[in-house]
């Protein structure tokens, strides 16, 4: 179980809803979906099930339509951010509801700021229960509003507003003074839009409580004028007036950073209540001015500091509850990261200093890497993020630290890489930061996420870099993912022969040489696996001149079983597939296969395979163009070896199923073949009898050994493993049913 706990059962339900919507929906004539039989749900949960189809990106026009139903889904709370909604469904769908609270940030479907407001403003409910409303990133589109009973709307039709976000919007100084004059508006964020004056904030003087004013571009007033306003805004407790200058001119923001250095060297009767003050990014900030407002300030709870040069000084250390966002220190820095998710330029400044402070990291920090996390999300377009960001995930889960981590927190992380890599198909450094990450046995063994999409694009990213040391950690990846994928999966991968080209591509480089190494035997894996009971991906190794390739390996690497054993084991995937046998009935590859097989000298597991080989081979008489000598020859042969063979100890093969060995247990085969088969399977019941126990009964396999015990004309080395094999089957299940009746009782 995950360090964080299971996930809430109301999470899971949702969850399923989500995916289950289709089945529960019926349509209406204009495509939208609605509930076939719902409920009352409770309130709360209709919150959350919005939000949950927001978050997994399938809320929309079709599905947005389920909330049309006012009745048994009342929404209170509703957030479509980053939602493609048109303004026709947030019209239907949610603007008949009492909301409370609406977050529309960065929607697309061309919704705009005018749209939302009057449709919100046609429910009387809505006006007077409206209380937070963010509209970050959107249009406003002011000019489009209409008129309702001859009074203009606007953002004063929704009177019970407290807290307003229009970051990021072209808003305007014409439509803040209409926003200034709500009755009890507390909290307002004007960041990055286009106001040239603030003197519209006289009018909420009184309310205002919280002003976000970061990185006015357009702003024009003179820094006597900016502090006056901000002197008479006598509720204020928290400013912030911070800025970019990480990534702007330097003469830019002249008069805002004026302004800053006035107010922290004025009289502390301008803005008394002040408890959170903002300056980042601002240029002319002393450690002088800092100390004196700090010192002047008893109630102060945070002051922003990142990228100014001020965050060193020696009072701020001093000031138990203060929190500083900064670069002097890994709290200050780790508070950046948290308060300036939305921030692109800060995210990218704190994350520049957190690198500098895990180089050497060598304790698990699941609290950064949630930070890093959440910034990479919070910019999933922007290369400076990504950039350092996926060398930080590097350093904060290498060698050891990933196992320490919450399993889910280690899934987020590597979706997050994988889209990183996605998203940055070109940039060779996030590329490999990403690579880096990902070459981890328990990252890939142990923590789910998509490997399909990690194999592509881990696969594409190899064919256009030949650097060794990084071919090696992608070969590595592509070939403990290509195991862990689903049959399925790997068919898909196995058809595509751009993949297959690539491998073979690094095992004919590394053979050219005679070299073994770790990237050789990764791409000889990956092969394998993706050949493993996949006839297309069969055929096309062949196409691809595989055959011929590993014929030239096979002689060149005559005293490497760790090599030979991955090229037989191919060669047994392509033998195990009737239509592709004839590829391989050549007489000098057989003759040769032949050789290790008889060998006393060569290990079990290479004559193991090579007797695979021969043995589905040599099964089909009517499919065998060779002489019938070298036949019999071979079955001879196999009978005689694999009585000689010691079981080895640890484990050589797994089989995703006995389908392969369907023919060869036949009560007409040679003894050679069966005894091949029955070997095969006695050894993997040995060494995993629960597993291949279970498979065995499943797929009929069962009634084959008993047919073959049973039989007559059996060898008797045939039927003592097929009885041993039935004897572990037996006595599994013994042991399964007295644990089932243990439990039940």
């Amino acid at each position: 179980m995950d360090a964080e706990g299971p996930q809430a059962l109301c999470d899971l339900c949702l969850a399923q809803v989500c995916r289950s919507l289709d089945a529960l929906c019926s349509r209406r004539a204009d495509g939208s979906m609605r509930l076939s039989w719902a409920p009352v749900f409770p309130q709360e949960m209709v919150d959350q099930l919005l939000c949950k189809m927001a978050t997994k990106g399938i809320l929309n026009d079709t599905t947005v339509g389920i909330f049309r139903n006012c009745k048994e889904l009342r929404l209170r709370r509703a957030s479509i951010r980053c939602c493609p909604v048109s303004a026709e469904a947030f019209l239907l769908a949610l603007c008949p509801h009492r909301l409370q609270e609406l977050d529309a940030s960065w929607v697309s479907g061309g919704l705009t700021g005018a749209n939302i407001v009057s449709g919100l403003a046609s429910n009387p409910e809505c006006r007077s229960s409206l209380q937070r409303l963010s509209l970050s990133g959107l249009q406003l589109d002011w000019e489009s509003l209409g008129e309702d009973g001859g009074t203009r709307v606007g953002f004063s039709s929704l009177q019970a507003l407290r807290t307003l976000n229009l970051s990021s919007t072209d808003l305007t100084d014409a439509v803040l003074e209409d926003i200034c004059s709500l009755p009890q508006l507390e909290t307002l964020d004007i960041s990055r839009s286009a106001v040239s004056k603030l003197t519209a904030l006289l009018n909420c003087k009184s309310t205002l409580r919280s002003l976000i004013a970061h990185r006015l571009r357009q702003l024009d007033m003179s820094p006597a004028r900016l502090l006056f306003v901000f002197s008479q805004l006598h509720a204020l407790r928290h400013l912030d007036f911070s800025d970019d200058h990480i990534t702007v001119d330097d003469s830019d923001g002249g008069d805002g950073d004026e302004t800053v250095r006035q107010l922290l060297e004025g009289s502390p009767q301008v803005l008394p209540n002040l408890v959170s003050l903002d300056i980042s990014g601002r240029k002319r900030i002393t450690e002088a001015a800092v100390r004196a407002f700090v010192e002047a300030r008893d109630g102060l709870v945070f002051l922003g500091l990142l990228a100014t040069g001020a965050s060193s000084c020696e009072v701020l250390s001093s000031q138990n509850n203060l929190k500083v966002t900064g670069e002097a220190n890994e709290n200050q820095v780790c508070e950046a990261l948290r308060r300036y998710r939305d921030h692109e330029c800060f995210v990218r400044e704190a994350l520049v200093h957190l690198y500098n402070l895990i180089t050497d990291v060598d304790k698990p920090r699941p609290d950064m890497l949630k930070l890093v996390l959440s910034g990479m999300q919070s910019h999933p377009t922007s290369l400076h993020v990504h950039l350092v960001a996926t060398a930080c995930v590097f350093n904060l889960t290498t060698q050891d630290l990933a196992e320490a981590m919450p399993v889910s927190l280690l899934s987020s992380t590597v979706t997050q890489l994988l889209h990183s890599m996605k998203t940055f198909p070109n940039h060779q450094q996030v590329q490999k930061n990403c690579l880096l990450a990902l070459c981890s046995d328990y990252i890939l063994e142990d923590v789910p996420f998509d490997k399909y999409l990690a194999a592509m694009l881990v696969i594409n990213w190899l064919s256009s870099h030949e650097d060794p040391t990084l071919q090696r950690m992608a070969v590595a990846v592509i070939s403990i993912l290509v195991a862990k994928l689903s049959p399925e999966e790997t068919a898909r991968l196995g058809e595509d022969i751009f993949i297959m080209k690539q491998l073979l591509a690094i095992v004919q480089q590394k053979a050219m040489v005679v070299v073994v190494d770790t990237t050789l035997k990764f791409a000889l894996s990956a092969l394998w696996n993706l050949t493993d009971e996949m006839p297309t991906a069969a055929r096309n190794f062949i196409d691809c001149q595989g055959l011929e390739l590993y014929e030239e390996v096979l002689e060149s690497y005559y005293t490497e079983p760790s090599i030979q054993q991955k090229l037989l084991g191919l060669l047994n995937n392509i033998a195990e597939v009737e239509v592709l046998q004839a590829d391989l009935l050549e007489e000098d590859l057989l003759e040769h296969i032949l050789s290790l097989l008889k060998d006393s000298h060569v290990e079990v597991g290479v004559r193991y395979f090579a007797g695979g080989i021969l043995a589905h081979l040599t099964s089909r008489p009517e499919a065998w163009t060779l002489g019938d000598e070298l036949r019999s020859t071979i079955l001879k042969q196999l009978h005689a070896s694999i009585i000689t063979w010691t079981q080895p100890e640890r484990e050589m093969v797994s089989y995703r199923s006995f389908h392969p060995f369907y023919p060869l247990l036949q009560t007409c085969q040679p003894s050679g073949v069966q005894l091949w088969a029955v070997w095969a399977i006695h050894l993997v019941c040995s060494q995993n009898t629960s597993h291949y126990s279970s498979m065995l009964e499943k797929e009929g396999v069962t009634e084959l050994l008993k047919a073959l015990a049973a039989h007559p004309s059996t060898h008797s080395d045939i039927k003592g493993l097929s009885n041993r094999i039935l004897q572990m089957v037996e006595q599994h299940q013994g042991r399964s049913g007295t644990s089932k009746k243990q439990a039940e009782s």
